[in-house]
Formats: structure tokens, C-alpha cells, sequence
């Protein structure tokens, strides 16, 4: 198993309150760990144009199923967040680290 730190962008098409963006960090926070924590990522970037990034640490035998794993937890946390599919569209999701034992 391999430890992927994986890049999801998106674009909000409708307003972030301080609230929303809260509850989303709180939602993605348990991705947040000892790679992407020393390496000093930020869980979400969101600038004043809407758009986003999500950093998340995934284990996954590959890279396809990290970047699938991702893009699914960005998802749920947004749903969580009560984000509709149409609040926030994401784009290709890009693997941005790599942590192995290998």
C-alpha cells in the first residue's frame, strides 16, 4: 500500500460562506496527516474567483485507484457539506505526492 497525497480541483458556481467552508475543512480534516501535514499542504485552497483545491492523503495499490478514492471523498465531503453536485464541479484530479516503503 502506498500513500498518495492527491490534488482535486473544482469550481464553485454558487457562494462559500465561512460556515460551508468550515464544515468542508472539518469534513476532509481526517485526510489530513503526517505527509501533507509535514510537507505544509493546505486541505483546501479557495480563491476569490470560485475556483479550488482539495489535498488529501490516500492509500491505494496505484495511482488510478488513489486519484478514483479522492475524487469520491471530495465528493462526500462536499455532499456532507451541503454542497449540491451543481454547487461544485471537479475537474481531473492529479497526483501531487508520493510516500512508499518501497
Amino acid at each position: 500500500m502506498t500513500t498518495f497525497v492527491i490534488t482535486v480541483p473544482g469550481t464553485f458556481v454558487t457562494d462559500v460562506t465561512d460556515t460551508s467552508r468550515a464544515a468542508l475543512e472539518r469534513k476532509l480534516a481526517t485526510r489530513h496527516t503526517d505527509l501533507s501535514e509535514s510537507e505544509g499542504l493546505d486541505l483546501l485552497t479557495l480563491n476569490d474567483d470560485g475556483t479550488f483545491s482539495v489535498r488529501l492523503e490516500v492509500g491505494a495499490s496505484d495511482r488510478y485507484e488513489a486519484e478514483l478514492d479522492a475524487v469520491g471523498l471530495v465528493s462526500s465531503a462536499l455532499h456532507e457539506s451541503g454542497f449540491a453536485e451543481a454547487d461544485a464541479l471537479l475537474g481531473t484530479p492529479v497526483v501531487t505526492g508520493i510516500d512508499s516503503d518501497l
